[in-house]
């Protein structure tokens, strides 16, 4: 295996044609990792000091990318994984399928390497509980003398979809299933109505209404749109996830009015919550991000999607709605 280092911005359009070949099908998770995602984070949010690794085997073929930058923290260099981790969700290295043990190998004896950037810990974040990464770097790492702590980060719930809304209720308690057929009525009775953003919409208005929406819900989430880069980043990678047919944008109105909004990716066999938006103030009784949610889990269901991840976060609402525990976990590798 040969290894490359790279650090400059320029290396996005060199690995163009590349980077997406490295992105497992079978891994939904690795949408945050894919060439436009990690392209418009970094030209966005990026800090520190870009420092991807390639490693190609003996034909020249890409086969692994450490896609990495360096930041201080403290006394110490930190390589983390591009993205951590305010807008994304999941990260991981990028392996193809049966080279994990090779190129992981080979991107540590890189950075042991006298070739390498200065640095003092690995710090990666946000890794699925399903990645190989997760079992085979700690043990490469301990063979070559370096110290690892594998720990639990985030929980991630889940919802595994059965074949109908119903079979979906029943999954649910006596009292959440009530509860959830209550609101959905009362919502009906105020001929509430919902739409999925299409083409035959204007993109840009549907994605201000949603950010001004989520400004609205939450103190915090107000402030986080206000951090420099975060506006701009959303207003980027929207038209691209809505060009590749992966963004879905939905919105609750009464009366011709935005009520609570849903900002999710289709991607593969998983629908992901990304993010929401509310109008905390002019609908009170009326539940509108709850009945939002209701259906678009309905209309997940009835387009066959197996899963709905309502990505990192152990807020209750979650699991009152049927989800499940997954987590993603951190592998920190120290010098």
């Amino acid at each position: 295996m040969k290894t490359a280092w790279y650090a400059s911005p320029d290396i996005f359009d060199t690995l163009a044609g590349e980077w997406d070949t490295l992105v497992n099908p079978a891994s939904p998770e690795l949408l945050f990792m894919s060439y436009d995602w990690q392209r418009i984070w970094w030209k966005h949010l990026g800090r520190g000091h870009l420092s991807i690794v390639t490693v190609r085997d003996d034909r020249g073929v890409l086969r692994g990318i450490g896609p990495w930058f360096i930041e201080q923290e403290g006394e110490q260099r930190a390589v983390r994984i591009i993205g951590s981790t305010d807008v994304v969700d999941y990260l991981d290295i990028l392996v193809v399928p049966g080279y994990e043990q090779d190129v992981l190998s080979a991107l540590l004896d890189f950075m042991l390497s006298q070739d390498a950037p200065q640095w003092d810990i690995l710090d990666l974040c946000n890794l699925p509980q399903n990645s190989p990464v997760l079992v085979l770097l700690p043990e490469l790492a301990k063979t070559k003398g370096l110290t690892v702590t594998v720990a639990p980060l985030e929980e991630c719930p889940i919802i595994n979809l059965p074949r109908s809304y119903e079979e979906y209720l029943g999954m649910l308690d006596k009292k959440q299933r009530h509860e959830l057929r209550r609101k959905r009525r009362r919502a009906q009775e105020m001929q509430a109505g919902w739409y999925i953003v299409g083409p035959e919409h204007h993109l840009d208005k549907e994605i201000d209404a949603f950010l001004e929406l989520m400004a609205m819900s939450t103190t915090d989430k107000s402030a986080f749109l206000k951090e420099p880069g975060h506006l701009s980043f959303f207003k980027e990678i929207g038209p691209m996830m809505f060009e590749k047919g992966i963004l879905e944008l939905s919105f609750l109105t009464f009366e011709g009015r935005r009520a609570a909004s849903l900002w999710q990716f289709a991607y593969r066999d998983r629908m992901m919550l990304y993010n929401s938006g509310l109008n905390p103030v002019d609908f009170p009784g009326l539940s509108p991000g709850v009945v939002l949610l209701i259906y678009n889990i309905e209309n997940a269901i009835q387009r066959h999607f197996k899963v709905y991840d309502f990505l990192r976060g152990s807020e209750e609402y979650k699991y009152r709605m049927g989800a499940q525990k997954t987590n993603v976990y951190n592998i920190t590798v120290y010098r």
